[in-house]
């Protein structure tokens, strides 16, 4: 965790570093303005890191501005510093064939420069709008099983929602409000209910603004790697305490039947020395005949599932990249990174949660609430 903590500090200050010195080199010469640009860069360049050490060793409504600045940094941070080097590299394209020299390499800089503002700050607008007006998900899934009285069953799954600094009553209130209009049998949360420190949650106590009446099955969770980042000792027995029962690799017997997986997830040996149970021993205790529904926070490993006959994963943890283009990122390291796949008999879905870390703003996807439609037939299943 050192090394890693290490590599992002690092990596972060050189990016900073770049982008810095890209916008002073087109100010004009004059002290005043260049002396109030760099405390201005120094102060926004700051704001996420001193948010989160603050956030962790007293949360207040202060450290949740920084974080909140600090967010929207990050975001154009990436954007500035993606669009400076495509105009690096595009300079360097123009000036070997002697297209531009002189004053218009000088003039090409500056608008360089004008141009990545205006393109991050679109980018950045459009993905807050985007970020704060989430969407609802239909999926329609059938399961060759029987169970029983059960002919169908109507889920919501909620993937990452971050609570914390960033994400707190307002949108709490928003998915309860989601919740209550398309009314699901059964609510399901795939991890990273927290965001990481669970001061800020405590603090206003933000999980008592979610509200699910209508769910005459329940509340099921499991954790996400965030719920051990803040310390998994305080934050799940928080979760627990409203009612919503966390699976942590146990089995859950619903009505009809329906056996639903909880998992650990697959970081809680990284963060708290406790491995999580092969998916093999958690088969063991449930009837394959008879429907399967697993929870794994992160989509990893889809043909263990599909070996062990799961008829229905759902997983989150991906957010789809939550920024462009990292969406084009997390499909080249995840199997399924968002949406729908089927392997043989297993089907899996992979949402990009309805919550985000760190920017409040999605430019690669959108937030949402899935809600599955599982219709059980109990027609066998046919071998190819």
């Amino acid at each position: 965790m050192l090394i890693f903590l290490t590599i992002v500090l690092l990596l972060y200050s050189l990016t900073n570093i770049y982008v810095f010195f890209k916008g002073y080199h087109t100010l004009p010469d004059t002290r005043n303005i260049r002396s109030l640009y760099i405390i201005i860069f120094i102060i926004l360049s700051s704001t996420f890191i001193a948010g989160k050490i603050l956030e962790s060793r007293h949360s207040s409504v202060i450290s949740d501005i920084l974080n909140i600045i600090g967010g929207f940094w990050l975001a154009f941070m990436l954007y500035a510093f993606m669009f400076l080097v495509l105009s690096d590299i595009l300079s360097l394209i123009l000036r070997l064939p002697g297209l531009i020299h002189g004053q218009n390499i000088i003039l090409f800089r500056k608008w360089s420069v004008i141009i990545t503002l205006i393109l991050s700050a679109a980018l950045i607008t459009g993905g807050f709008i985007n970020a704060v007006i989430p969407v609802v998900r239909n999926y329609d899934i059938t399961i060759n099983k029987s169970a029983g009285e059960v002919k169908s069953l109507r889920i919501a799954a909620v993937a990452d929602i971050h609570l914390g600094s960033v994400i707190r009553k307002r949108s709490m209130k928003q998915l309860s409000g989601i919740l209550e209009k398309i009314q699901p049998d059964v609510v399901f949360l795939l991890g990273d209910i927290v965001d990481g420190e669970i001061g800020p949650v405590l603090r206003g106590d933000l999980l008592k603004y979610f509200k699910c009446p209508e769910c005459r099955i329940g509340l099921y969770a499991i954790t996400g790697n965030h719920e051990y980042i803040g310390g998994a000792e305080r934050t799940i027995p928080y979760i627990e305490s409203k009612g919503i029962r966390l699976l942590k690799d146990e089995v859950a017997i619903l009505q009809g039947g329906i056996q639903l997986i909880g998992r650990l997830d697959r970081d809680s040996r990284r963060f708290s020395g406790h491995e999580r149970l092969p998916l093999s021993e958690l088969m063991k205790q449930v009837d394959p005949s008879k429907p399967v529904i697993l929870l794994d926070h992160q989509p990893f490993n889809l043909d263990e599932s599909e070996k062990h006959g799961i008829d229905l994963q759902l997983s989150g943890h991906t957010h789809n990249g939550q920024m462009w283009p990292l969406n084009h990122l997390t499909r080249m390291i995840y199997e399924l990174s968002y949406g729908y796949k089927k392997k043989g008999s297993s089907q899996f879905i992979v949402s990009s949660g309805f919550g985000l870390w760190g920017p409040r703003i999605r430019s690669g996807s959108r937030s949402e609430v899935l809600l599955i439609n599982v219709k059980f037939t109990g027609k066998a299943m046919q071998q190819d």
